[in-house]
This record gives C-alpha cells, sequence and structure tokens, in this order.
C-alpha cells in the first residue's frame, strides 16, 4: 500500500517531460528571499499584532525557530533528492505514495493560496499608493464581496502578468526576480532607519495583552501569541519553493542547501529588525489589521513621502513573492502530472520556453479566481496548514531515510538531526494546532476530497503501476 518511488526513477524522463538546468545559487537565494519576504512582513505584522498585541514579537521568534528547523531538514532532503516537487518529492522517496499523495494535495493548496493572498495584499498596497497621489479606485472593483467590494480586479491582473513571466522562461523570471529582490530589501531597511529612532518602550505595554496560548477573545477573534504565530508563520515559509526548483538548477548538490538556509538567515534578521521598529514607533492598535501597516506606520510619523515611496517598493516588489510561489505551484502540479497521480498531458514541457506552460495557465486560473473574492487574513491560515503538513512531512522524511538508507550520499548533513526533526515536527503540530477552529475544518474537508481523487483516479493511473521496481 505504501510504495515508494525508487531512487534511480528521479531524474531518468524524456525530453518532453524535462526541465531546462539555468538556475545559479545567486538565483536560488533571490528566489528565496524573494517569496519569504513578502506578504507576511508587508501586511501580515497587522493580523498578527491584533491577535498577540506587542508579543507578535516572540510569535515571529517562535515560527522563527520552527521555520529554521524545517529549513535544515529541507537541506538536506534536497541536497540528497535533487528532483523537482520539494515535500511532495521527499515523502513519496521516503514515506509512500499515499503519504506523497497529500503532502501533494496539501502543497496545491499551500501556494494556490499563497499567492491568492499575496495578490490581495499587493491589491492593498496598490490602493494606498494610488490614494496618495489623489487616485481613488472604485471599492467594487478592489476588493472581494467580503470587503463590500464585487471583484478585486488588482489582483487578478498582477497574477496574470506574473504568470506571463513564468510562461517566458525560467531564467529570465529569476534575473527579474533578483533585481527586484534588492528594491525590496532596500525598502525595509529605509522602514527600519526611520523607525527606529521613534521606538518608544510605553508602546510596547502591555506586551501580552492576549495571553500566550491560543483563545477566544471579546471580538470573537482567536488570540494569544501562538494563535498570532500560527498566522504570522506565513511570513516565514517560502524558502520551500527553492527545493522545487531542484532540476533547474546548475549544481542541485551545492546550490540547493546554500539557496534554503542563506534565504532563511537572511530573512529572520530582516524580520526581527522591521517587526521592533514597528511595534516600537507606535501603538500596535494603530496598524492592527491594516492592509499596509508599514506605510501607515511613517505616515503616523509624519513621513508621507517615505509612506508613498515604501507603499511604491511594495507594489514593484510583492510580484517576487507570486513569482516564486507561483513557479513552485506549477512545479508541483508538473511533478505529480508526471507521476501519473494528476493527468499526465499536464506535464508537457514547451520546446520554446522550457516551461509547462499548460499546468502555469491552469495554475493561474484557479488562483486568480481565489484572489478576486478571497479574504486577506482567513487564505493565509488555511495556506498555513497546508505548509504546516508538508514541513512536518519533510522531517519525517529526513528521520526515516537517515534510519533506512544512512549510507547515501548528503551532500548536506543537518546537525543534530534527532533534534531537528523532532522540533520541526511536533513545533508545526503544535502550530497546525492553534490555527483558528474554522480553519482546521474546512482544512479536513479539503484532504478528505484528496483522499477521494487518490482512490478513485491517482492510484490507479500512477506511473508505479508501469514500473517492476514499485517495490524498490
Amino acid at each position: 500500500m505504501f510504495r515508494k518511488k525508487p531512487f534511480h526513477s528521479l531524474m531518468s524522463h524524456d525530453s518532453e517531460h524535462k526541465l531546462v538546468r539555468s538556475l545559479t545559487w545567486v538565483h536560488l537565494v533571490a528566489l528565496g528571499i524573494g517569496a519569504i519576504v513578502g506578504t507576511g512582513i508587508f501586511t501580515l505584522i497587522g493580523v498578527g499584532a491584533e491577535r498577540a498585541g506587542p508579543a507578535v514579537l516572540l510569535s515571529f521568534a517562535l515560527a522563527g525557530v520552527v521555520c529554521a528547523c524545517a529549513a535544515l531538514a529541507y537541506a538536506e532532503m534536497a541536497a540528497m533528492v535533487p528532483a523537482s516537487g520539494g515535500a511532495y518529492t521527499y515523502s513519496y522517496v521516503a514515506l509512500g505514495e499515499p503519504i506523497a499523495w497529500l503532502v501533494g494535495w496539501c502543497l496545491i493548496l499551500e501556494y494556490s493560496l499563497v499567492v491568492s493572498t499575496v495578490a490581495v495584499g499587493w491589491s492593498g498596497y496598490v490602493v494606498g499608493f494610488l490614494h496618495g497621489f489623489g487616485i481613488e479606485l472604485p471599492l467594487a472593483l478592489t476588493a472581494g464581496p467580503h470587503a463590500g467590494g464585487v471583484l478585486n480586479v488588482p489582483a487578478i491582473l498582477i497574477t496574470i502578468a506574473v504568470a506571463a513571466l513564468l510562461i517566458r522562461g525560467t531564467h529570465e523570471s529569476a534575473k527579474l526576480n533578483t533585481i527586484l529582490v534588492c528594491i525590496k530589501i532596500t525598502a525595509l531597511l529605509i522602514f527600519v532607519a526611520v523607525a527606529l529612532p521613534h521606538f518608544n518602550p510605553e508602546n510596547m505595554k502591555p506586551f501580552m495583552p492576549h495571553g500566550f496560548v491560543k483563545s477566544l477573545g471579546a471580538n470573537g477573534i482567536e488570540s494569544g501569541v501562538m494563535a498570532a504565530a500560527a498566522i504570522v508563520f506565513f511570513a516565514f515559509y517560502g524558502f520551500d519553493a527553492i527545493a522545487t526548483a531542484a532540476e533547474e538548477a546548475k549544481n542541485p548538490d551545492r546550490d540547493l542547501a546554500i539557496g534554503i538556509i542563506g534565504s532563511m538567515v537572511g530573512c529572520t534578521i530582516i524580520y526581527i529588525l522591521v517587526a521592533l521598529a514597528a511595534l516600537g514607533a507606535v501603538s500596535y492598535t494603530v496598524f492592527a489589521n491594516s492592509a499596509e501597516p508599514l506605510a501607515l506606520i511613517l505616515r503616523e510619523l509624519n513621513q508621507s513621502a517615505l509612506s508613498t515611496v515604501i507603499a511604491a517598493a511594495a507594489v514593484v516588489a510583492l510580484p517576487t513573492v507570486l513569482l516564486a510561489f507561483l513557479y513552485g505551484q506549477s512545479r508541483i502540479f508538473f511533478v505529480m502530472a508526471r507521476d501519473g497521480l494528476l493527468p499526465n498531458r499536464l506535464a508537457k514541457i514547451n520546446p520554446k520556453t522550457g516551461t509547462p506552460v499548460t499546468i502555469t495557465v491552469a495554475t493561474t486560473i484557479l488562483v486568480a479566481s481565489l484572489a478576486g473574492v478571497a479574504r486577506l487574513d482567513e487564505i493565509a491560515a488555511m495556506a498555513n496548514a497546508g505548509t504546516l503538513v508538508a514541513f512536518m512531512a519533510v522531517g519525517g522524511s529526513m528521520l526515516v531515510m537517515r534510519k533506512t538508507d544512512p549510507d547515501r550520499k548528503r551532500t548536506f548533513r543537518a546537525p543534530a538531526a534527532w533534534l531537528v526533526g523532532t522540533v520541526a515536527i511536533s513545533g508545526c503540530l503544535y502550530l497546525f494546532l492553534s490555527l483558528p477552529t474554522k480553519t482546521l475544518m474546512w482544512f479536513v474537508v479539503w484532504n478528505a476530497i484528496g483522499t477521494m481523487v487518490y482512490a478513485l483516479y491517482s492510484r490507479r493511473s500512477s506511473a508505479l503501476n508501469h514500473t517492476t521496481a514499485s517495490g524498490a
């Protein structure tokens, strides 16, 4: 029942289903930072502050520790299994096909909702940016039904634009992504330089107004440090998108580990500085749940010109997150289709661009539809649920492979693997249980649907049915 994908089949694909190697470690680090630094810090810091107050700093720290352990597990597995698919592929090799399917099904949820979340966050900054120039866009066309609008048109348009870039070619997308990442980091450093001198210790009081564990507040919102951590966890992941680029990396044995760990370390430092500067500059109640918290903080500090710069940087640079996750989503779909778990015709590579055009278009239609009507905090929570399951699977895969295949070549080995793997699994499980109850209920529904799809279609169409090595 728990048949595994043999190692020898990981890289043996015909030209019709083979990706082009065009990415260096610089591109991978930029892809990781581009994915990690985005809506989480530009937008969700306000959502986290609403749930935890100034103690959202602890929420960031706890989420960061869990993600660091997951990143180390990812780095080891990526160096050992240089094939696209990330957590899905690692689970297929280590844990078996049914678990790999559920992980892939969760990754579909994660990436689809991340792209939608970022598109909605980008739309919020576009509206604020244009407002600064006296241009008012109609609410009906800039928000979903939950916010009094009809359709979030900017969110749909940016998703389509990024997809068009990806279809054009991976290397071209990576070069533009690197430039935009530099703009984004510069904007955040400007924010820190301006806001940090206004640090007022009184703004950090009371530090933990809603307690540590998840609890239902008077406003009907589940609050507390852990409730916020389960949301701002969204701000840290993105390094997993690097793992999906394994078959397009020029030197995957070395570059994947550099990309994953390098992007995670760099982003952790940036987040600590930005969160500290934001919380110290003004009371968290000012920017809690704002669609553009960093720009709002600067306006409160009478820095209207700089707030426009930050908003402009977000408008220009948030698409790097869209690019990274839409890229990852299309590659997850691509690998699952190549393995036969989804229709195989979706896994064809366009000979001119070297990219999976069909699956990219299908992915774009899905996420653009979600972005047009979705609510930011709810889709972020659902995306986190899928990611947390994937991270647990990677931690488990690393530990299983250490036991079942200890002699296989590992160009990167996670230090204190059993501690790292245990923290990644248990930490992700705790964060998962700290998600809103409604989110957990919808997640169960999503995976029930996935289980039926696997039983009725995917298991019978799996490529493992056509190989004598299915038990290897």
